[in-house]
């Protein structure tokens, strides 16, 4: 491995020269956290992985530190404190039913994530006429949340649908297939996690209701970006994480169209979802109980429902706006660079988010991450990000490189980043890397881990940290 020049330091450091004029949209928690890099010097730390797990506003950790000390159990408490929980959570579900648009008869069931929220959705999808699963629709680019829970394989409910090379011909891929038999939902990402981009939901939800089937939107990646709406899309049910949109604590959501929900099987067995209980038959309750069994998450709830307040509270287009500077301004500094290449589903796509997927010729996109990691403080995601199919399809099953951005990512990251990988390419990394575990990692690694509790046990093997999935 090449050493550092001095033409590769002014490289990387060109943020320090020349500090970003484009400021974060909102405050988050841990903007100005310090991490420890390879040569013994320490950088504020460059959070391009938003698409994975979003900081916490610092609005919504406010907001939960007030709420805490009010803390009691929900529901069936007669205690003060449990009155007042009860109606934080009853609040809160209102506050995130109305973030999308809700329509009046819609419900919102308070989940753990989009996963959880799709996996409840498909238990309880209707039963075809002659008695058979209700069919599903969805497409080979979806993240594995909107593609494992409606059952594949050889006795799968779903129908599996390959992408086409454009917007138009898939929209017409997805009509025709519609015609061949009837569906009883069609389930699509608001913006793709690998890419941002996304199929139009009007051209969408028009085909798939003219079919006779509904819509399910997959919205981790579309709603911490961008306006949505249940009645102004009229899209039948949303899923979406919190932790995805600013409220790391737990929560997600599923919002839509109450009958399925009243009249489908709980998703959960437990306390709170039933009106009785007796040894030989029990009578559940209707929607949101029946499928929020056990004690809920009220500082999840409270948590996302303020995040929910901060984002719907921002100027119109001023997310969007603060997204594109972002995304054009990385997207147009990869295209400048030898080697790098911008990943796209189709070129036809408008208006994608803040995500976006890169390759870098040549070389595992693992070492690369590890060394903006190791040797700039900067935080990317490398696999295959629980998008399998679409990766192959995109001519990279064997991975890339995801950097995304939020309310909080300010110019200089992006810079940073462009910065750092032009110096990857022109001179090579300063450390020696190794693959352990599957993982790629600095050899003989002196960087101190930050003093928190619960970080003790990983002093004596790097490698722990870098987890054991392949994604």
């Amino acid at each position: 491995m090449k050493s550092l020049t001095t033409e590769h330091q002014d490289l990387v450091r060109v943020d320090e020269v020349a500090a970003s004029g484009h400021p974060p949209l909102l405050a988050v928690v841990g903007a100005a956290t310090q991490v420890p890099l390879v040569d013994g010097t320490t950088r504020t730390y460059a959070n391009l992985d938003y698409a994975a797990s979003a900081p916490a506003l610092e609005a919504v950790a406010a907001r939960v530190n007030e709420v805490l000390p009010l803390y009691a159990s929900v529901h069936r408490g007669a205690g003060y404190l449990s009155q007042v929980c009860t109606a934080l959570y009853e609040a809160s579900r209102q506050t995130i039913a109305r973030f999308v648009g809700a329509r009046e008869d819609d419900v919102a069931i308070i989940t753990r994530n989009t996963t959880d929220s799709l996996n409840l959705l498909a238990g309880i999808v209707p039963a075809a006429a002659d008695g058979s699963p209700g069919q599903v629709l969805v497409l080979d680019g979806e993240h594995h949340a909107n593609l494992l829970p409606w059952g594949l394989g050889a006795d799968r409910a779903a129908t599996v649908l390959p992408i086409a090379e454009t917007v138009a011909a898939t929209l017409d891929r997805l009509a025709d297939e519609l015609g061949t038999r009837p569906y009883a939902l069609v389930a699509v990402s608001g913006a793709s996690n690998v890419t941002g981009e996304a199929l139009p939901l009007d051209d969408v939800v028009r085909i798939a209701h003219a079919a006779g089937a509904r819509v399910a939107v997959d919205a981790a990646q579309l709603v911490p970006h961008r306006p949505f709406s249940l009645a102004g899309s009229d899209v039948d049910y949303v899923a979406f994480s919190g932790h995805k949109t600013y409220a790391p604590f737990g929560a997600g959501a599923l919002v839509g169209r109450r009958d399925w929900l009243d009249t489908g099987a709980p998703h959960l067995a437990g306390g709170g979802a039933v009106r009785d209980v007796r040894v030989d038959r029990t009578l559940w309750q209707l929607a949101p109980a029946r499928h929020e069994a056990g004690s809920p998450n009220v500082l999840g709830a409270v948590a996302l429902a303020e995040a929910c307040d901060v984002l719907a509270a921002l100027p119109d287009g001023a997310l969007a706006a603060h997204e594109d500077v972002l995304r054009t301004r990385l997207v147009d500094g990869l295209a400048g660079i030898d080697g790098v290449e911008v990943v796209r589903i189709w070129p036809d796509s408008v208006d994608p988010v803040g995500v976006v997927t890169f390759t870098v010729a040549g070389h595992d996109p693992g070492l690369v991450a590890a060394y903006l990691a190791a040797e700039h403080g900067i935080g990317v995601r490398d696999g295959r990000f629980c998008a399998h199919p679409l990766l192959a399809h995109l001519g990279a099953p064997a991975g890339a490189i995801r950097a995304s951005v939020g309310v909080g990512t300010a110019g200089e990251a992006v810079d940073r980043l462009v910065a750092a990988l032009t110096a990857y390419l022109h001179a090579g990394p300063r450390a020696r890397y190794e693959v352990v575990d599957g993982c790629w990692t600095v050899v003989d690694d002196t960087r101190p881990l930050l003093v928190v509790h619960g970080l003790e046990a990983l002093a004596a093997t790097a490698a722990q940290a870098c987890g054991p999935t392949p994604d």
